[in-house]
C-alpha cells in the first residue's frame, strides 16, 4: 500500500534530477551529523585521545582539537558540511569548545528526528526548542554565572588550565597557564570607546625544535623569526624608527620583452648604471626620512646593505608579510607597498615610521631572533614554543592559542561558569521543571532538549574510562537537590557548582578545584548548536541535480 505514495518518478518533474523527501532526507541528514560526531566523540574533554589525519600528500597532523580534525575532513554531504562550519564559527568567535558544540548539535537533531517520526511536526519542535534555549540563557546567565572579581586571583590561570587539560600540554598546565596569563596582561590595550580589549594576534608564537615543552619562553616584545641582512650590520638599535615595507629592494631590471635600440654603447652603460641606483636612491629616501631600522617581505640586494652599514641602520629582509602586518599595527607604523604617490613621484613619508623603544637581534635557544621591544601604539609579547618535532609543536601551539582565546573572553566577558560538566546537568535539570509547566505539545521538544544535553558529561565519563550509568545521575541529583531546596538551605545552594572530577571518578565542587570556563563559550556554543539544528531540521526535501552529460559526438561518426 505504501508503494503508491512513493515517488520515484518525481525526478522527471525536473530538468533532470534526484529528488529525497520526507524521512528519508531526515534520516540521512542525522546519519550524516551522527557519523561527523562520532569522529570527534573519542576527543573531548580531560581524558580525549588524539587523532592523527593524513591528507592526500601524505603530511600527518596529530590533534584533539575538535576545528583542527574537522577542518581536515573531507566531507561530502551538505547536512555535514553544517557542522563542519559550525565547528570552524566557533573557533574563530570563541576559540574553546569546538567539540562541545558539535556534540550538542547532533544529539539535538538525533532527538528531534526521533519526535518527528513519532508525529509531532518539526515546526513544534523548532518552537521548542527556541524556548528552551532563551530559557536556558535566561537561567545560564541569572543563577550559574560567577563574576570574575568575587574569584581568587588564581581564576585566569585555572580557566587555561581547564583549556589545556585536554591538550598535550595538559601535564605542564601550570607552567603554561601562567604564561598565557601573563602574555595576555601584556597585550592589553583600550579602544576608541575606552572597552578594554586583549588582542590574540598581539601575542605571536614561534616554534623551535629541540629541548623539553617546559623550556618554552614568553618574551616582552615582538619577536620576528629572521635575521639581520648583513653581519656588519647594527645589532641593537635604541629609539627604533622602523619602516615596514612590501618593495623589492634588489637592483632593478628592465622587464621582458621591453626592446631599446641605443647608437651609442656610453648610453648602454648609463641605462645598467641607473639600474643599480634606482634602488640606491629609493633607500636614500627612506633613510632620510629618519628610518634606523627596515623590514622588507621581499629581498635586499647586497650592493645596497653597504648604505645600512654606514647610515648605522639595521635591514632585515624576508619576513612574513602577516608578521609585519602586525608590526606596523604594534608600532604604529605604515606598511607601504609603493613609494610612488598621485603624481608619479617616488617619496617616503616620515609619518609612515613606527616607533620602538628598542630593537635587538638576540639567542634564543639555537636560533637568532629580531626582539621589537616596547611598541608605541600598542603592547606586544612573543611565545617561543620548545618541543621535540613538528607535530608536537603544532598542536602545543593550537593548546596555547585556544587557551588565550579563553583567557581573552573571560577578561572581555569578566564572568565564568563551572565547568566538568555542570553547566549542561544544571540546565537539564532546569529545563525537565520547566517543561513540566508547558501545556501544549512544545513540552515534548523541551524535554527532548533537556536530555540531550546530558550528552556532554555522558562523553567526559566514557572518554575518562569512568561509568557514566553511575557518575550522571549522582551528578543529576546533587543539582536537583540544587534547584529544589536552595532557598531553605545555603550548603545545597553551592550543589549548582558540582561536575565531575574525572580523576578520582567522583562528584566535587567545580569552582573550588578551579574547572572554569569562560561564560562567553557556553552562550556561544549553545546558541549555535541550536542554530545549527534549526537549520538542517527545516529541511525536508532534497534536490540533486544530475551532472551534465559531456557533449555527445556526431551521430555519423563511427570510429
Amino acid at each position: 500500500m505504501t508503494n503508491i505514495f512513493q515517488q520515484k518518478s518525481s525526478g522527471s518533474l525536473f530538468l533532470g534530477g534526484e529528488k529525497i523527501s520526507g524521512t528519508e532526507i531526515r534520516d540521512q541528514n542525522v546519519l550524516a551529523t551522527q557519523a561527523i560526531a562520532n569522529v570527534i566523540k573519542s576527543s573531548f574533554g580531560p581524558s580525549g585521545l588524539d587523532k592523527m589525519m593524513v591528507d592526500e600528500i601524505g603530511d600527518v597532523t596529530v590533534t584533539n582539537d575538535g576545528a583542527t580534525i574537522l577542518g581536515l575532513l573531507d566531507v561530502q554531504h551538505p547536512a555535514g558540511k553544517i557542522l563542519v562550519d559550525l565547528a570552524k564559527q566557533q573557533d574563530t568567535e570563541v576559540g574553546d569548545g569546538t567539540t562541545t558544540v558539535v556534540l550538542v548539535a547532533a544529539e539535538l537533531l538525533r532527538r528531534a528526528n526521533e519526535l518527528v517520526k513519532n508525529k509531532i511536526h518539526p515546526t513544534t519542535i523548532i518552537t521548542g526548542y527556541r524556548m528552551a534555549l532563551r530559557e536556558s540563557l535566561r537561567y545560564l546567565q541569572g543563577d550559574m554565572s560567577i563574576p570574575v572579581d568575587s574569584l581568587p586571583k588564581d581564576t585566569l590561570a585555572n580557566i587555561a588550565k581547564t583549556s589545556m587539560s585536554s591538550k598535550v600540554i595538559g601535564p605542564d598546565s601550570d607552567f603554561f597557564s601562567e604564561m598565557c596569563v601573563d602574555a595576555m596582561h601584556s597585550v592589553k590595550s583600550v579602544n576608541n570607546r575606552g572597552d578594554l580589549k586583549y588582542p590574540v594576534k598581539a601575542v605571536n608564537i614561534l616554534k623551535a625544535h629541540g629541548k623539553s615543552s617546559r623550556e618554552s619562553i614568553l618574551v616582552k616584545g615582538y619577536a620576528l623569526n629572521c635575521t639581520v641582512a648583513s653581519q656588519a650590520m647594527e645589532t641593537r638599535i635604541v629609539g627604533a624608527k622602523i619602516a615596514c615595507l612590501d618593495i623589492n629592494l634588489q637592483k632593478a631590471r628592465m622587464a621582458l620583452g621591453v626592446h631599446i635600440t641605443i647608437d651609442d654603447p656610453a648610453q648602454l652603460e648609463k641605462i645598467r648604471e641607473r639600474e643599480a641606483t634606482l634602488v640606491l636612491d629609493r633607500i636614500q629616501k627612506i633613510l632620510d626620512a629618519g628610518a634606523n631600522v627596515v623590514l622588507t617581505t621581499k629581498g635586499i640586494d647586497d650592493l645596497c646593505l653597504k648604505m645600512f652599514v654606514e647610515k648605522k641602520a639595521m635591514a632585515v629582509r624576508r619576513c612574513k608579510k602577516e608578521d609585519l602586518r602586525r608590526i606596523a599595527k604594534a608600532t604604529g607604523a605604515t606598511l607601504i607597498s609603493s613609494l610612488s604617490n598621485l603624481e608619479g613621484d617616488e617619496v617616503f613619508e616620515a609619518s609612515s615610521l613606527g616607533y620602538a623603544e628598542e630593537v635587538v637581534q638576540e639567542r634564543i635557544s639555537d636560533d637568532e631572533c629580531i626582539l621589537i621591544k616596547g611598541t608605541k601604539a600598542h603592547s606586544s609579547a612573543s611565545i617561543i614554543l620548545r618541543g621535540s618535532n613538528e607535530y608536537q609543536l603544532d598542536e602545543m601551539e593550537r593548546s596555547v592559542h585556544d587557551s588565550l582565546c579563553a583567557i581573552k573572553r573571560t577578561l572581555e566577558s569578566g564572568a565564568v561558569v563551572p565547568g566538568g560538566g555542570a553547566v549542561e546537568t544544571a540546565l537539564s535539570i532546569f529545563l525537565e521543571n520547566f517543561a513540566s509547566t508547558i501545556g501544549s505539545r512544545e513540552q515534548l521538544a523541551i524535554a527532548e532538549f533537556a536530555t540531550a544535553l546530558l550528552v556532554v558529561p555522558k562523553t567526559l565519563a566514557v572518554n575518562a574510562a569512568k561509568d557514566a550509568s553511575d557518575l550522571v545521575p549522582k551528578l543529576r541529583s546533587y543539582h536537583a537537590a540544587s534547584q529544589s531546596g536552595a532557598d531553605s538551605d545555603p550548603k545545597k545552594k553551592n550543589y549548582k557548582n558540582y561536575g565531575l572530577d574525572l580523576t578520582k571518578g567522583k562528584v566535587h565542587d567545580a569552582v573550588k578545584a578551579g574547572v572554569l570556563e569562560p561564560k562567553m563559550s557556553k552562550i556561544r556554543s549553545l546558541k549555535s548548536a541550536v542554530e545549527a539544528c534549526i537549520s538542517i531540521m527545516r529541511i525536508d526535501t532534497m534536490i540533486k541535480l544530475d551532472r551534465e552529460a559531456p557533449a555527445s559526438q556526431d551521430p555519423h561518426d563511427y570510429e
